[in-house]
């Protein structure tokens, strides 16, 4: 019996580990994660300069709580909360991303949204800095 009782305690935080272990989603829409062009989107909800996150932030922990990832498909934004998704894209070449706000920013004067490096490379702003922009509120 008290064999039984050795292998069962052994088991059964294997087990309880084993059940709280969940597949995170991989819909682009629900992280964020990746570039999204073809989504329909509604009209502009807001339009200005934006920018993106140099490298010195990377790995540090964004107004939201996460850690800052250079390369994930997030932003700030000064008031939209956080988790909202956007459609941000670029006036000048047509080239769209879908973000997801996690951060607070820009407080540069005239900006309206901060990007981290992955979506500002997809939308062609890095070597420029800035760029035109229209976001389009996805949820």
């Amino acid at each position: 019996m008290k064999n039984i009782l050795t292998r069962a305690s052994a088991i059964v935080p294997i087990l309880l580990v084993a059940a709280c272990n969940t597949t995170a989603s991989n819909d682009p829409l629900t992280t964020g994660s990746i570039s999204q062009a073809n989504i329909e989107a509604g009209p502009a909800i807001q339009r200005g300069t934006a920018s993106w996150y140099g490298p010195g932030f990377h790995g540090r922990k964004t107004a939201s709580g996460e850690r800052f990832d250079s390369s994930d498909m997030t932003a700030a934004h000064r008031f939209l909360p956080f988790g909202t998704r956007l459609k941000v894209v670029n006036e000048s070449n047509g080239r769209s991303v879908v973000v997801r706000v996690n951060d607070r920013g820009p407080f540069t004067h005239r900006r309206i949204i901060d990007l981290a490096k992955g979506p500002a490379q997809a939308l062609g702003l890095t070597s420029e800095g800035t760029a035109y922009v229209s976001l389009h509120r996805l949820d």
